[in-house]
């Protein structure tokens, strides 16, 4: 008998003595402080054998490994010396950005209030171990920094739940990671950039502290890697590189040339009852047509000699970039052999008016300008019949699926990128983007300029003075009936003195002829092409084709 209370004696003090000291144990694991931590040895690394610098080789900055990366001291003594002011600048944004959201959780869920005891980022500011600028043909400025931060923060957060205050402290942080930093598009309005698009090349590595009621719950088995394996996929999920982070600086319409949304088709059709301007009782009439916004020369109809009631049936056709604010600008002349041209009337037609892929005709009376208060308006100047065909590109069809004046311009398209279904014939727009040659060199001076040619077209740029690296970022449209699978464009670098000598005053610095049906069957190609007949002379090219 005793024996068996013996046994039930000590089955009963093993089961309440094993919780009892393994709840003392993981206590002096969690409260105890160390003793045997030494200050660590600082020895010069050519003093290290093998296997102690393959174990350090981790922390060896970037400029050291890679050639590519540039070692940029200047700029950690500048967020050192700005960091105590950052530090209250980051504060705050995080304060008045989190106050919203805890004020909607607070009445909710038993929950009496929410707010932060402390925050502060620590004394130690992060460290650029070195900085990659990525060279693109794209409108933009790429550079990939290598950022480190093992931070000495204090973040405590109150949770009033009830009548129990629970505190969570986050504290010694460590965060290494490699964004890709993107500047785009360039505009020439400061501070010269729409947009900050950030995306990371690899998965960071994230190591922190936490406090629960005072507890490190960091501590206890498995928590740890599980934490820390859902921060790092959750981070990946949202900025992990091909998912980007957009912060908007400047809005797409400040500074940022529109891209074209579509062609519109117009056809003058006649004239009725114009003004006498000659002593002969008659006129010369020709229409001059542009579209508003545009920098391009106005179209010109044919002449009709001694014709009041002109009748021309001819076609032409212009680039839209925003439907909902241009409008069509008519200008009716007479045309003089010798002096000015009379100006017999004009009109103008808004874009807003048209429904997309339907042919509308007008017929407009001509006035002298557009102010309506202009008494001379009254007078009977004639009419003007044209009809107009909206065409959008195939990308923008869904934008403009009914009457133009039911939707608002939805910004510039700046970064738009054709999306093909695989349809490519038919008319279309075939866009030419100058960006910069480089290395272009003439015998007798240097001021390039670049000259297109295509199907019998000839487009010039600008001239820039005296250099061998010209940046022009200019572009150049041709509207065609069809795509051009088949077709070859010429660009040549010219060079043109600007006094007049006895000496050549023009010279070739090289050309290139690119084949079209890389373009159409891609939609874009954004190349560098070596300039034939150029000793080092190249030229960067961007070419789109937009199919309505």
């Amino acid at each position: 008998m005793m024996g068996l209370v013996g046994c039930l004696l000590g089955i009963i003090g093993f089961g309440i003595g094993v919780p009892i000291g393994l709840f003392i144990g993981f206590l002096l694991f969690i409260y105890k402080e160390p003793a045997d931590v030494k200050d660590p040895i600082i020895r010069p690394l050519h003093d290290l054998d093998t296997s102690s610098l393959l174990d350090i080789l981790p922390e060896i900055p970037s400029w050291m490994k890679h050639p590519d990366y540039d070692r940029i001291d200047w700029l950690n003594r500048f967020i050192s010396d700005m960091w105590p002011f950052l530090n209250k600048a980051i504060s705050g944004i995080i304060r008045s950005t989190m106050e919203p959201i805890f004020a909607e959780y607070t009445g909710k869920l038993q929950i009496i209030s929410i707010y932060f005891k402390s925050l502060r980022h620590g004394t130690i500011p992060p460290i650029i171990h070195g900085i990659k600028v990525v060279e693109t043909n794209q409108n933009e400025l790429v550079f990939e920094p290598v950022l480190r931060w093992a931070g000495n923060p204090d973040i405590t957060l109150v949770l009033n739940l009830l009548s129990l205050k629970i505190t969570l402290q986050l504290l010694d942080v460590q965060i290494c990671a490699a964004p890709r930093i993107a500047l785009k598009p360039l505009v020439p309005t400061f501070p010269c950039f729409t947009r900050i698009s950030v995306s990371l090349m690899e998965k960071p590595q994230v190591d922190f502290g936490l406090r629960l009621l005072g507890a490190d719950i960091m501590a206890i088995p498995g928590l740890y890697q599980y934490i820390q394996e859902m921060i790092s996929k959750q981070i990946a999920s949202f900025y992990l590189w091909p998912q980007t982070l957009e912060i908007p600086i400047l809005d797409g319409s400040v500074g940022a040339t529109k891209k074209p949304v579509g062609i519109l088709h117009v056809k003058v059709v006649r004239a009725l009852k114009l003004l006498k301007m000659d002593l002969l009782g008659s006129s010369d009439p020709y229409v001059k047509l542009s579209l508003s916004g545009e920098r391009l020369p106005a179209k010109k109809t044919s002449i009709k000699m001694r014709n009041l009631n002109p009748v021309w049936n001819e076609d032409f056709k212009l680039t839209v970039k925003d439907p909902q604010s241009q409008v069509l600008q008519l200008h009716v002349y007479d045309w003089e052999k010798v002096g000015t041209h009379d100006k017999l009337g004009m009109q103008v037609v808004p874009l807003r008016l048209l429904t997309p892929h339907e042919t509308q005709e007008f017929s407009l009376d001509l006035v002298k300008n557009t102010n309506p208060n202009d008494p001379q308006n009254k007078k009977p100047r004639g009419q003007l019949v044209v009809q107009m065909t909206f065409n959008p590109f195939k990308e923008d069809n869904e934008r403009f699926s009914g009457p133009l004046d039911r939707y608002a311009s939805n910004g510039s398209g700046v970064g738009r990128l054709p999306k093909h279904d695989g349809s490519i014939c038919g008319a279309g727009l075939l866009s030419v983007i100058l960006q910069r040659a480089e290395g272009v060199e003439g015998k007798y001076h240097n001021n390039p300029y670049a000259v297109i040619i295509f199907k019998g077209e000839k487009k010039k740029s600008k001239l820039v003075k005296r250099t061998r690296d010209p940046c022009w970022n200019e572009e150049f449209q041709f509207v065609l009936e069809e795509a051009p699978l088949k077709d070859m464009i010429h660009i040549e670098v010219m060079s043109k003195r600007r006094h007049f000598s006895l000496l050549r005053r023009k010279e070739s610095l090289g050309h290139v002829d690119i084949n079209l049906n890389d373009v159409v069957h891609n939609g874009r190609i954004n190349e560098k092409y070596d300039l034939m007949n150029s000793k080092y002379g190249v030229i960067c090219i961007e070419i789109r084709w937009e199919v309505t």
